[in-house]
């Protein structure tokens, strides 16, 4: 039925957050939320009932599953609900799994609302949406990418802005010392810098990583 309204799950761990997406989608012709979730598992489990066109996803849900990996679940199921990313980050740490995880759209939460109701209905005609300052991100990428990350890369180097060691770092993404010294090896070529904090400062600038 072509009147039948867009149905929507809005994934958020912050109460206050959730409220303020359901009263601003709530006012939009054609658009019912028609359920909420707190953490990325329960986002997952949800969009799999089958009476969800479109889950509005947060990135960082504190302990547990990434808005990333939600995302990358739900939208590999047959039939899947469309995924539009709503999230304060815009780095490429945070863009880039999501877009290759199955996102159909990025925006940012100070969106305008009518930019928020657009991206909902653009989403849910299978169509792709992404906030202004993420286009630009891409769009640059493809202009110069020698200067670009790959996502292991944007791992161990969004580690080393934390404070690991190389050790640290090769325990947490299962790789060995001599691995991650060859990705920063290549890190440091590609933003033509010569230490780790240069590398972490260079990046952080240029919207790579976030700290």
């Amino acid at each position: 039925m072509t009147d039948a309204p867009v149905r929507l799950l809005l994934a958020d761990d912050h109460p206050v957050v959730r409220a303020g997406l359901r009263a601003v989608l709530e006012t939009e012709p054609g658009l019912a939320v028609v359920a909420e979730a707190a953490t990325a598992e329960a986002a997952v489990a949800r969009a799999a009932a089958g009476d969800i066109d479109v889950v509005l996803m947060d990135l960082q849900f504190g302990k547990g599953m990434t808005g990333a990996e939600a995302t990358a679940a739900i939208t590999a199921r047959p039939g899947a609900p469309r995924v539009v990313v709503v999230t304060t980050y815009d780095s490429d740490a945070d863009t880039l799994p999501a877009i290759e995880a199955g996102a159909t759209g990025y925006l940012l939460k100070d969106a305008p609302p009518e930019d928020l109701a657009a991206a909902v209905r653009t989403a849910a005609a299978g169509r792709t949406t992404l906030a202004p300052a993420v286009a630009h991100r891409l769009m640059n990428r493809l202009r110069a990418p020698g200067t670009t990350l790959t996502r292991r890369e944007t791992e161990v180097l969004t580690l080393v802005a934390r404070g690991l060691s190389n050790q640290a770092v090769a325990h947490r993404l299962h790789l060995t010392e001599g691995t991650v010294k060859s990705h920063l090896a290549r890190i440091f070529t590609k933003l033509d810098v010569d230490s780790r904090t240069a590398a972490v400062a260079t990046a952080v600038d240029l919207g790579l990583i976030r700290r």
